[in-house]
């Protein structure tokens, strides 16, 4: 099964969008938060993602969603020093793309599935006028 890594400058939010999927997932999805620095301050980690990143190691894959920014380069450089291959980063929207990620993971689907899913988190309507 896909899992998937949260990554965010906010420890609070990442690990606050882990427990959301987690309860879609009905917890049966892996789902591994990276957020926030060691001092407790925004930012990211390399170290904090790439635990994380050995936490979730699948060999379906793992899907990792992030905020913004720096996001994608602290888990860019997380990939390379660990030389994975089963990983894609999503540019996915944090929220609605870890919640589809969560539901398509959950039915065993591949890694490209289910970062398609994410994907289409862009397109979700919230408010219909």
């Amino acid at each position: 099964m896909v899992s998937l890594l949260i990554v965010s400058h906010s420890a609070q939010l990442a690990a606050g969008v882990k427990e959301f999927a987690t309860q879609v997932s009905g917890g049966k999805v892996q789902i591994v938060d990276a957020g926030g620095t060691d001092d407790g301050s925004l930012g990211t980690s390399v170290d904090r993602i790439k635990a994380g990143l050995q936490q979730v190691a699948s060999p379906d894959g793992t899907l990792v969603l992030v905020d913004v920014g720096s996001a994608v380069l602290s888990v860019e450089i997380a990939i390379e020093d660990l030389q994975l291959e089963q990983v894609h980063i999503s540019d996915a929207p944090l929220v609605e793309g870890a919640y589809l990620a969560a539901l398509e993971a959950l039915v065993d689907s591949t890694l490209a599935e289910t970062a398609a899913a994410a994907l289409q988190g862009r397109e979700m309507v919230k408010v219909h006028r």
